[in-house]
């Protein structure tokens, strides 16, 4: 089976199936047709049309706001978290740090439905404030999991090294500790950011009449019909999750190889 080309067609197959729609959407956006099956030529009228769109940037002003304070807060809480957890030793820590790892797990029309019922409960107005409370929760195991990985392979002996010579706990952690996982945050919160960004379900469950994200304003206007102008801000929406990802794999990568320098040293 190694030999033979079956995995090759398969992962074709398997490529083309996922992102050949994607593919589609990206070249319509550049047609100059109202109608997104036929193609009349090439053209950038649905993206002057789309910068010229005041709902639509609205919307995108918030989404670009709901990432930055979603996935900072998460960062401080994630990031907490994890050196807490992993200075930390007792029986139930393994339970915990599963639990920990949850939201990412479970569906996220459940989880939109356990804050919908959450916030209706404690009567906490639908709207920015709810979004970002709930896209921080998604987003901290995101964080968390980047963080640890980091933390496992530590070395120990900077921070006894920096206790030795009189730094106290806080002083080692900022000096020594956070520096060096430092690579694992900034590459936790791009992600998070980018998780953010594209989320729609949990999103349309928490947030408020007056409050609307560019994915919730995609989906409805999705309801009236598919318009090129939205084939272009999918475009656009693809690249920023693409560019995003990317920088995330970079520093993550980055990260390994000063881990290995620092190993080799």
């Amino acid at each position: 089976m190694k030999k033979g080309k079956l995995p090759n067609i398969y992962l074709g197959v398997i490529l083309i199936i996922m992102y050949l729609p994607i593919a589609l959407v990206i070249l319509y956006s550049f047609n100059y047709s109202k109608i997104s099956s036929v193609w009349e030529g090439f053209s950038l009228r649905w993206y002057e049309a789309l910068f010229k769109d005041k709902a639509l940037f609205e919307a995108l002003i918030n989404s670009i706001i709901l990432g930055i304070l979603s996935s900072l807060s998460a960062a401080v809480i994630g990031t907490l978290g994890a050196v807490g957890m992993f200075r930390s030793n007792f029986k139930g820590k393994g339970i915990i740090e599963y639990i920990s790892t949850l939201p990412i797990m479970v569906p996220e029309i459940i989880l939109g439905m356990v804050f919908l019922v959450f916030f209706a409960l404690i009567g906490l107005p639908f709207g920015m404030i709810t979004l970002v409370i709930a896209h921080t929760t998604f987003c901290i195991p995101y964080i968390y999991m980047q963080v640890n990985a980091r933390l496992v392979g530590l070395d120990r002996s900077y921070v006894e090294a920096a206790k030795d010579l009189g730094a106290g706990e806080l002083r080692a952690f900022l000096d020594i500790t956070l520096p060096l996982i430092r690579p694992a945050i900034i590459s936790g919160i791009f992600l998070s950011f980018a998780m953010s960004f594209d989320d729609v379900v949990i999103s349309i469950f928490v947030t408020g009449v007056n409050t609307n994200t560019l994915p919730i304003k995609i989906y409805t206007q999705l309801k009236t019909g598919i318009t090129p102008e939205i084939n272009a801000l999918c475009t656009l929406m693809v690249g920023v999750t693409i560019l995003f990802v990317l920088l995330s794999s970079w520093i993550g990568s980055k990260k390994n190889i000063s881990q290995k320098q620092e190993e080799l040293s």
